[in-house]
């Protein structure tokens, strides 16, 4: 296996990080949330939400262009770029929006369940905190969202450093409580 990291490319990578940001939902909502979860994360995966997903996506990039870094297998095939799959990514929000949360921010970090535990996961981890420490932030922190039943990201995290930091409440919008 011969994985190499390099900043996404929305002419060649598009098709391809789309494909791993549906793994990424699917396995947050089969994983980590029972049915009802599920069904709410495998809703929002259409057409027009690939469309804006990958928009912002592109917009992110144009502000800073390692805010998406991809990790690529060129074992797949001869060495030839096209030969070569993508199998995970992380991706930063740019510093523009590093007031969100005061930090910089995690957005998504996912990796294919056949290269986990090779390293690759911490070589993405080490290319956000690396593009962090580049931004002007109004803490020194980096932060992420990690579903508390995750517990094998939740390892992770802490392995490299993480720690308990508040608690994200969610809600739905456009319906009443009543």
């Amino acid at each position: 296996m011969s994985v190499a990291l390099r900043p996404y490319d929305a002419a060649t990578d598009a098709d391809a990080l789309y494909e791993l940001k549906v793994a990424f939902e699917r396995g947050l909502g089969e994983n980590t949330g029972g049915d009802e979860k599920a069904t709410t994360y495998e809703g929002k995966l259409t057409d027009e939400y690939r469309e804006a997903w990958l928009a912002w996506v592109d917009r992110c990039v144009a502000d800073e262009p390692r805010c998406v870094t991809v990790a690529v297998d060129g074992s797949a095939g001869n060495g030839d770029d096209a030969d070569a799959s993508l199998v995970g990514y992380v991706f930063c929000l740019p510093e523009r929006l590093a007031f969100v949360w005061d930090a910089a921010v995690i957005n998504e970090l996912y990796l294919a369940p056949g290269h986990r535990g090779t390293g690759v996961a911490d070589d993405l981890m080490d290319a956000a905190v690396d593009l962090a420490a580049d931004q002007d932030l109004p803490l020194d922190r980096i932060v992420l969202d990690v579903d508390a039943a995750n517990e094998r990201a939740r390892a992770f995290y802490a392995r490299h450093g993480f720690e308990h930091w508040g608690e994200m409440v969610a809600r739905p919008v456009g319906t009443d409580l009543d």
